[in-house]
């Protein structure tokens, strides 16, 4: 075996890693956030059977066995991030009437407490005119700020924090009943309430932040995935009309967010239309899609775009839904197993008593 064949052999084990790891259960920060980066794994796999054709005689069996279990991995990553692509059926369907009273636009962006460049998403605001926006992250400066949409946006709840978990929501339609909750944490705020369309109809709103799986910030997985899988509880799958909105600090494909739709009854307009990465906005080559609107199957999609980058590390997302209760048949409704409401109940229980 000379050098070469040793160095692919060793990249080779290397990136079987992630999908080895994800395959377990375990929720410890490093083990999760393999879940991030499938569609560069992808790649990174590619890469490797590539040389591994090239590089190996096959006069070895163990030669063929690392291509196949190669093919292995490549395969499961495909499987997960395939339904995020334009080569899967829809989940959510495209409406193709006209502008209407009940049609509702949502602008979700996590400004990055650090970031002054306060004029890019007052201009986006101005540009796109959602009907409601929320920012993540933002703090008293950023409330100063975003007054200048007191007049046009009349209703809203101001959380301003100084923990990168400050969050504002803003709303031309009005509010009721709302609430800042702390689901899980205290110092990680939520907001819950109602919302009244143009046509009168009452939708409930959840607005998340949770803590993401890191070195830095909480070294398992555990208090993300308990409030994420707590909202799903909370939302009754055959209730009409809701919204689940935010930075929820997971991505698409996870086995969490995939078991809170299963339980919520939440549908995932990105489905089978792409993955519209969100974050990393500073880096073209390392980015996922973490900032999500989620939504009751009576809604259809007008319109989902990422939008420009505004001086954060997320891109805004902006979705514009019609309300259209006779589509409900129609749409792909997830179903969750017995055992996966038990793992959901434990990792509530779980998260609830974390102290990290």
């Amino acid at each position: 075996m000379d050098y070469i064949e040793i160095i692919v052999v060793f990249f080779n084990i290397v990136i079987c890693i992630p999908t080895l790891a994800s395959i377990t259960k375990l929720d410890y920060w490093w083990i999760r956030d393999f879940d991030f980066p499938r569609i560069q794994i992808s790649v990174l796999i590619c890469f490797n059977i590539i040389a591994a054709l090239f590089v190996y005689s096959f006069e070895d069996w163990w030669h063929i066995l690392i291509v196949a279990i190669l093919f292995f991995n490549l395969v499961y990553q495909c499987w997960l991030i395939l339904p995020y692509t334009i080569f899967w059926k829809k989940q959510v369907i495209k409406y193709g009437g006209e502008d209407n009273d009940n049609q509702i636009s949502v602008l979700v962006s996590n400004v990055l407490t650090t970031n002054r460049d306060y004029h890019k998403l007052i201009d986006l605001i101005k540009s796109r005119d959602p009907d409601v926006f929320l920012t993540l992250e933002s703090d008293k400066e950023w409330e100063k700020a975003l007054n200048v949409f007191e007049k046009e946006y009349s209703y809203s709840v101001k959380v301003p924090l100084d923990n990168l978990y400050g969050m504002h929501l803003y709303s031309k339609l009005a509010l009721k009943d709302m609430e800042v909750k702390y689901l899980i944490k205290d110092h990680i705020p939520s907001i819950h309430g109602s919302i009244e369309l143009s046509n009168g109809k009452m939708a409930n709103i959840h607005c998340l932040h949770p803590r993401p799986p890191s070195p830095t910030e909480s070294k398992t997985s555990t208090n993300r995935d308990a409030e994420l899988l707590l909202m799903g509880k909370k939302i009754d799958k055959d209730a009409e009309l809701v919204l689940v909105f935010g930075d929820l600090n997971d991505v698409a494909w996870s086995r969490t967010t995939k078991l809170f739709q299963k339980i919520s009854g939440l549908m995932d307009p990105r489905r089978g239309r792409g993955f519209f990465n969100t974050y990393n906005a500073n880096y073209l080559l390392m980015r996922w899609p973490l900032d999500h609107i989620f939504h009751t199957n009576d809604f259809t999609l007008v319109e989902m775009a990422r939008e420009k980058n505004i001086g954060s590390d997320h891109f805004p997302m902006y979705v514009k839904l019609n309300y259209t209760p006779e589509a409900e048949w129609k749409q792909h409704d997830l179903k969750s197993s017995k055992s996966e409401e038990d793992w959901a109940d434990k990792k509530i229980e779980k998260g609830k008593k974390n102290e990290d």
